[in-house]
Formats: C-alpha cells, structure tokens, sequence
C-alpha cells in the first residue's frame, strides 16, 4: 500500500511539475499582441492628416517595458488569420472593433475576455452606424427610408448590421427579406451614388469612424454623402486577453495596457487618443468558451 501511495504522489507531483514547465514556458514567450483596429497604420491609409494613423508599434514598446517580456503584434481585420500568419492557437491579447472580434472568437472557438476600451479622440469608447444617402436624395428622415434599396455592412459589424435593422424598424421601416450587403464602407457609398446617377433611390450604412475617410481618401466626392439617421452608440475598441491564461498574468497585462496611455501622452497621441486605454465599465466576461 505504502509503495501505491508513494507512486501516486510522485505521478502528481511530476503531473505539476509538467504542467509549471509549460505554464512558464508560455510566459517567457513573447507576449502576442494581434491588432484589429480598422484606425490601425497598417490597416488603414494616411489620407487625413492625423487620423486612422495608430501607432501600435509605440505601443507594443511601451507593453514590453511595463511586462518586462518580449512583444510580438500582428496586424490583421480578421483574427484567424492573424493567427495563422503568427503560426499560434492564441493571442494573449486582441485589440480591435469589439462585435468583430467578439464574432471571429465564436467562429473559431477561442476564449477571450474583455478588460478595457479604447477612447477615441474625443474620449469616448463607442461608435455609431449612419444612413447616408445621396447629397441630392430627397429623403429627409429614416421614416422618408420606405422602399430604398439599403446597403448594410456585414453581419459582424453590429454598428452597419444588428443596430442598423433595429433602428429602421423603430422607424417603422421594413427590413428587406433578403440583405444587401456592402463589406466595406466605401463600397456602399459608391452603390448608392451609382444608384443615384441611374434615377434610383438606395441609402448605405456605414461606420462613422470612416465617414472622414471617404471623402479624405477620394472615394467619394466631397459632399456627396447627406447623413439621415444614427444607431445608437455601441463600443467600438476593445481589448481582450485569452481566458487560458493564468489569473494573475491576463490582470498584468490589462494593468499594463492601461498604465501604458494613462502615463504617457506621447504614447496617446501616437494611437489617437485623448484618456488612453480605460477599465471596461461593464464586468468581464467570457465571450467564447471552447466545446
């Protein structure tokens, strides 16, 4: 009986010593950083002076400073392939538009939790979606909406899709049966100015953080766009940590990430920000568990 016990606490004892050796090897990786922010540099152009030009990279210096480890950033609009491209099954920490990221977790399993929000320049965390239509469209109103032809944004872009139908329909506007769809924002403006040179009547959806970028960026000409409605305000940049981390290690790195802009104005401006990183005001949660 005596020589069971001692195997047996010598299975648990190598099982945790197993277990420590990986925990810690995770930890002296370089810390994965994938970025989604569509005001991201890499992901975005430099066509208006001091806008949608953030600096992630700035960042990730400041995190390797603070976390006293090496940091990695990938930049992509989809976190799969980021993923991929990084050759790894997690990211210690996602930063980007909150219903896109929350949407690729559930697609591909992941567990992530959110710990803080991005301020814009304006000190606010969230975004809108605008109804927009042709300078010239006699529409006046959502109301004025009936029987356009609406252009929305895809289905993980909660500000040009979910919140879009549920304020046309506050409106009393019918959502068609079957969506038309516009990936980006410049593809639904041009469909409804096309639209318009034809005699027709349609209205895009678009994000509101890209409205300076359509006519900055030449896509479409200045003035032509007349906003008549905005959804409600919904988060925009949000920052996740993987939930498989260690407890103590995703609050480092979240205290850390707010610590990095709320010390450094340099650091804020680099990312276009006036309050920095901010503590989620909503408890965290869990946003995708794996089966």
């Amino acid at each position: 009986m005596h020589s069971i016990h001692r195997t047996f606490l010598g299975f648990v004892a190598g099982a945790a010593a197993l277990l420590c050796t990986v925990v810690n090897a995770r930890a002296a990786d370089p810390l994965l950083v994938v970025v989604m922010d569509p005001l991201a540099k890499p992901l975005s152009c430099p066509c208006v002076a001091g806008y949608a030009q953030r600096d992630y990279d700035k960042l990730a210096d400041s995190l390797k400073h603070l976390l006293d480890r090496d940091v990695k950033v990938v930049f992509n609009e989809s976190l799969s392939s980021a993923l991929k491209s990084a050759e790894a099954k997690n990211a210690d920490l996602v930063i980007g538009k909150q219903s896109v990221i929350l949407h690729d977790a559930k697609a591909s399993n992941l567990q992530l939790k959110k710990v803080a929000m991005l301020t814009g320049k304006d000190g606010l965390t969230t975004q809108r979606g605008l109804f927009v239509v042709a300078s010239k469209d006699p529409a006046q109103s959502m109301s004025d909406l009936r029987d356009y032809r609406i252009y929305f944004g895809p289905t993980e872009c909660d500000e040009k899709h979910a919140t879009a139908m549920q304020l046309l329909r506050q409106h009393k506007v019918d959502v068609p049966a079957k969506l038309d769809t516009a990936v980006a924002c410049d593809e639904g403006a041009i469909k409804i100015l096309e639209l318009a040179e034809k005699g027709g009547r349609g209205v895009a959806v678009i994000s509101s953080y890209a409205k300076p970028l359509l006519e900055g960026c030449g896509q479409v000409p200045k003035g032509a766009l007349r906003i008549v409605g905005e959804t409600e305000a919904i988060p925009f940049i949000a920052a996740f940590v993987d939930s498989s981390l260690e407890a103590d290690v995703q609050t480092k790195i979240a205290d850390a990430l707010i610590k990095s802009t709320a010390s450094d104005i340099h650091l804020r401006i680099a990312l276009e920000t006036k309050r920095g990183f901010v503590a989620d005001e909503q408890p965290a949660t869990e946003v995708a568990k794996k089966k």
